[in-house]
């Protein structure tokens, strides 16, 4: 379910430092750090009052950041509410899933067209440490970090920054969608095969064959992660960490 709580209730921060980036910035990439790892889960609330308390930074400053998130698709303002970390509806689901099946085929095209030997050696590599840590753990957050280190492969390897852009973005509205597919017992080692699938076709050169594969390895997590979606339901989070820094 949705978490209905304050700001305070799940994690705490302490204050923005000082450092070359701008201080909207670091306030900006430290809340969607803490949505993507679901230390502020779906639903929660963003008081504006308790932001300035623990990031120590201006009203102005927090209304900024939370209009960037609120662009990004990460944080919604509700009537009445405020701000919240956004919950993705059935409907959005679908429509994101479907936009990331096209987009990532699309990459892995430009990967097969201009990534180097090393790179295609480096993207098996990167199934093969998601493999190890589907093994070696249950945690969702771990196990989705090992396999953003094939994305962090695909990207560099595709060199292009529009696609970057697009990719990340879209990575990051559907990254509860994603823990959620994952949770799934037997997901992890099905989406392992998945990828090999698309990494020797890659090898291969075959983009053709390498964008089709891609773009069903996304569709058939989207079909997990939809199958635990009701209309006005949450999807199903990892364990939420106390707190965050």
């Amino acid at each position: 379910m949705a978490h209905e709580g304050a700001v305070t209730g799940g994690w705490m921060a302490g204050p923005i430092g000082r450092v070359a980036a701008p201080v909207r910035e670091q306030v900006i990439a430290e809340l969607r750090q803490a949505i993507l790892d679901f230390r502020l889960g779906p639903g929660q609330r963003l008081v504006e009052r308790e932001l300035i308390e623990q990031l120590g930074v201006s009203r102005t400053t927090v209304r900024e950041a939370l209009r960037e998130l609120t662009s990004e698709g990460l944080v919604s303002i509700l009537p009445q509410r405020g701000a919240i970390v956004a919950t993705p509806t059935l409907e959005d689901a679908m429509d994101l899933y479907e936009v990331r099946a096209a987009l990532e085929s699309l990459v892995v095209q430009r990967f097969v067209e201009r990534a180097s030997d090393a790179q295609v050696e480096r993207l098996r590599e990167s199934v093969e440490g998601f493999h190890e840590a589907s093994v070696r753990t249950a945690d969702i957050r771990q196990i989705l970090q090992a396999k953003d280190l094939f994305y962090v492969v695909l990207i560099e390897g595709a060199a292009s920054s529009a696609l970057r852009q697009l990719l990340e973005g879209i990575q990051a509205r559907v990254q509860v969608l994603r823990a959620t597919s994952l949770s799934e017992s037997g997901r992890t080692f099905a989406a392992v095969r998945e990828l090999r699938a698309v990494a020797e076709a890659i090898a291969a050169r075959d983009a053709p064959l390498a964008a089709r594969l891609t773009a069903e390895h996304i569709r058939a997590a989207a079909a997990v992660a939809m199958a635990h979606m009701l209309p006005g339901e949450t999807p199903a989070l990892p364990p939420k960490e106390t707190s965050w820094s």
